[in-house]
């Protein structure tokens, strides 16, 4: 009976290997998957050797889609077919080997691609052949595998060469004309960059690494692109050419249709911030992450007649000199201004950009150096804030929080979190009725205060102190027990020579 079992199941269970079709979250290999593959035949008699090949694929679709993420992996070792239909599924993909384009596949297993990430196979692979380990050097979402055997292991990353990264772009512009995202490393070449352009129509999000400003000459030909991320350097893995004023300048004539920008490690200044506000009139949200742009460039931020976001990130200065006071503009729109692991070091820099940002009505620090009674106090600028959030910023006492929060009739929602200056009983009875009235208020300034109030009752700190504080008196008793031994022995010692 169980041998009479065997034979009714379908012959691909034995016929291939399941390792070979582990594709979806590893490094694609040689094998190649035909785009139809035609459902077994059912046995003579009305019997059935896979009840499945009498759903169509349209219906395992359906039931694939409603499987998690991480179980349609051992559902596509099933056949050949639900292979097919499982990578059907996959909309997003990080392509760690660029010889993975050549061999033609991505066509094939994944049809239906929305989102293809380039940049980790873009990185040249390491010139000894004892390097293939599994070394790797991370910064951010980016992984390269490390030369151990070099004498300086960890140096400037390279890419591959620009005739071959322009190969590529041009088979996926062939072979996946409906990406909606893509992240790739730029080259001073154009044909990559204008075959993208040519054959992605429906492309949205662009995310260029190594950025400079001749790579930006093509970007006026996407058409539709709406998002767009310039890394012009990445501390710790690789330095480009840059981005001046120049290629912000062209980007603000070639895509005028930008709803969100992201600026990192780019240069620039108020002729580049100023162009893109003048021609980008639907930009909504601006990201500047670790930037070297030259002095007055906040001025330039009031051009952006739309701008209803701004958000700082790794910035070691905000600006060096933002000019006269007097002459600065403002956004009219702008609704939330957020700042993470910056250094606020020069205090006037940090006043001309709350009052470029006047209007503002959402405010989030979090984990910003310097941020102290006097830097904050400046936010008094900005009278309509709503929504405050104050994450890791050690130096505000509770002074200095509350002259600014209590000058707020608009405010709602307050969060401080890891502010470990601000005292819980040093809060006045105004702030207390303020948090009354609050719609959501999120309290935990001091670690220190609530690690206190969780353990209150419980007796565990006071049970370790009195273990602990046993402990050292027994040392010390032992101690002079030691001393007072070693003294009487002296003694005696002294007494016979005597």
């Amino acid at each position: 009976m169980h041998h009479h079992r065997l034979r009714r199941w379908p012959n691909l269970w034995f016929a291939v290997k399941p390792l070979k079709h582990v594709a979806l979250k590893m490094p694609p290999g040689d094998q190649t998957v035909t785009p139809e593959d035609p459902p077994p035949q059912p046995r003579p008699g009305g019997v059935s050797a896979d009840l499945t090949t009498l759903l169509s694929d349209e219906l395992i679709l359906r039931i694939l889609a409603a499987v998690p993420d991480a179980h349609r992996l051992p559902a596509s070792l099933v056949c050949k077919r639900w292979l097919r239909l499982v990578r059907r599924l996959c909309h997003s993909l990080t392509i760690p080997d660029w010889s993975f384009l050549d061999r033609r596949r991505l066509r094939l297993r994944y049809p239906c691609l929305t989102d293809l990430d380039l940049v980790p196979a873009s990185f040249a692979s390491p010139s000894s052949p004892a390097a293939g380990g599994s070394v790797l050097l991370t910064r951010g979402p980016v992984s390269v595998v490390v030369d151990t055997r070099a004498d300086s292991p960890v140096v400037e990353c390279h890419f591959l060469e620009p005739y071959v990264i322009d190969r590529g772009l041009e088979i996926i512009a062939r072979d996946c004309p409906g990406l909606r995202k893509l992240s790739l490393v730029s080259t001073a070449s154009e044909a990559g960059l204008m075959a993208i352009a040519e054959g992605c129509d429906t492309l949205q999000e662009l995310e260029l690494h190594r950025c400079s400003d001749l790579a930006l000459r093509p970007i006026s030909g996407f058409k539709n692109l709406q998002i767009l991320r310039l890394v012009g350097y990445v501390e710790g893995l690789y330095r480009g050419p840059g981005v001046t004023d120049f290629g912000l300048t062209i980007l603000a004539h070639g895509c005028k249709r930008l709803v969100k920008l992201e600026l990192s490690g780019c240069e620039g200044g108020y002729d580049g911030v100023s162009a893109i506000g003048r021609c980008c009139m639907m930009l909504e949200e601006l990201t500047i992450s670790d930037h070297r742009m030259d002095a007055g460039w906040i001025a330039a931020l009031s051009f952006c007649g739309n701008l209803k976001t701004l958000r700082l990130q790794s910035c070691r200065r905000i600006d060096v000199d933002p000019g006269p006071l007097d002459h600065l503009g403002t956004c009219p729109t702008i609704e939330t201004l957020q700042m993470r692991r910056c250094q606020l070091r020069d205090k006037r820099s940090l006043q001309a950009l709350y009052m470029v940002c006047e209007a503002v009505r959402d405010v989030v620090f979090e984990n910003c150096w310097g941020m102290d009674n006097d830097k904050f106090s400046l936010l008094s600028i900005c009278r309509r804030v709503k929504f405050l959030s104050l994450e890791g910023c050690s130096l505000l006492t509770t002074k200095g929080f509350e002259s600014v929060v209590l000058s707020w009739l608009d405010l709602q929602r307050l969060v401080v979190v890891s502010c470990n200056n601000i005292k819980d009983d040093e809060v006045s009875p105004a702030l207390s009725s303020l948090f009354s009235v609050l719609k959501e208020l999120k309290w935990r300034p001091d670690t220190k205060s609530v690690l206190a109030v969780t353990l209150a009752g419980t007796g565990i700190r006071k049970k370790g102190g009195r273990f602990f504080k046993r402990r050292i008196l027994q040392g010390r008793r032992r101690l002079k027990e030691v001393e007072e031994g070693i003294m009487e022995e002296s003694s005696r010692e002294a007494m016979v020579n005597y």
